[in-house]
């Protein structure tokens, strides 16, 4: 069981991400990768398990019930690189049925760090699976990634959960489609999406009782203030999250409670806010089962198998790159 790390972080990244969501006319907009530092990866992970999100439950179900059948689909040896590993445990059930059949290679990529070292802590000892971890942004990470296969070897693509969702439909469509440019005919890519569900239901998932949620979310706001040596004031700012239903997503926001100003000493920016202004953080996309093979097909795959969990409505879809 072999691991490694090839690491890729930069904070001017960070800050000029920053600087730009902040100063953009009209809506103000922080990327939602930026949402998983060490304090946002640990509150992900309490929320992963809260009652009102049963997302990540579906998922581990769905992957726990099929991988066998997910695998014995995959023709020869496969090399595995996942997008957005998080901790890894719903990985556990893929590379435990191929590890049955094969010695694996396993490719997690994250921008996160400290989720990055909890993927390989959580699949570290798996026998013969070797861990080959990248610090990357997702199409950097895969390009390294699929320099690791071997002759006659396929890739198979995990991108779990209901990350897809973060994308605009159009955005999403397309990044399927730059993924589907670094596969060979017959590579594979498991996608998570979740799907549509009654209104209270999908409201609660990302504003929970106990607030953990706000949590995360003003989290942002807190890993600035630490990076970027910026004066946020956490109190002065709510978590909020909205259904856009013209678009069917869920929207995180952070809105200020007042007129105010923030200085980000190392973005070289202030910052003003007016009363009730926000932040948009996250969007999270609802789809239909029946509108995922059609979007595969137009971004190069062919919808080889799809499995619902009906507890929480959500779909793994098994694509195969054509």
């Amino acid at each position: 069981m072999a691991t490694a790390v090839v690491a890729q972080y930069s904070q001017s990244n960070f800050a000029s991400d920053v600087r730009a969501g902040l100063l953009r006319p009209g809506q103000k907009e922080l990327p939602s990768k930026y949402l998983y530092d060490e304090v946002g990866s640990a509150l992900f992970e309490v929320i992963s398990v809260l009652p009102e999100y049963g997302l990540t439950r579906a998922d581990e179900r769905l992957l726990g019930r099929h991988a066998v059948d997910i695998v014995s689909r995959l023709k020869s040896h496969v090399l595995v690189a996942e997008l957005g590993c998080g901790s890894g445990r719903k990985t556990r059930w893929i590379l435990e049925a191929l590890a049955r059949r094969q010695r694996t290679t396993y490719c997690p990529i994250e921008i996160s760090p400290t989720a990055l070292a909890r993927c390989e802590s959580e699949l570290g000892q798996i026998e013969y699976v070797s861990i080959v971890g990248f610090e990357r942004p997702y199409l950097d990470g895969l390009l390294a990634a699929a320099s690791w296969r071997q002759e006659n070897e396929r890739l198979l693509v995990l991108f779990l959960g209901s990350t897809i969702g973060n994308f605009d439909r159009d955005a999403g469509e397309r990044f399927l489609a730059e993924v589907r440019q670094v596969l060979y005919p017959g590579d594979a890519l498991l996608l998570g999406t979740d799907l549509e569900k009654p209104l209270p239901q999908l409201v609660a998932a990302y504003d929970d009782s106990i607030g953990v949620t706000a949590a995360f979310n003003l989290n942002l706001l807190a890993r600035i203030n630490r990076e970027l040596d910026a004066d946020f004031n956490l109190a002065a700012f709510r978590h909020e999250a909205r259904y856009n239903s013209a678009e069917r997503r869920i929207e995180m926001h952070l809105r200020s409670l007042r007129d105010q100003s923030v200085t980000i000493a190392r973005a070289q920016c202030t910052v003003w806010f007016a009363k009730d202004e926000t932040i948009w953080t996250e969007s999270s996309h609802k789809y239909r089962a029946d509108e995922i093979p059609p979007m595969a097909q137009r971004a190069g795959y062919r919808c080889d198998a799809q499995w619902l969990d009906s507890e929480w409505l959500f779909a793994e879809n098994l694509l195969i790159a054509v």
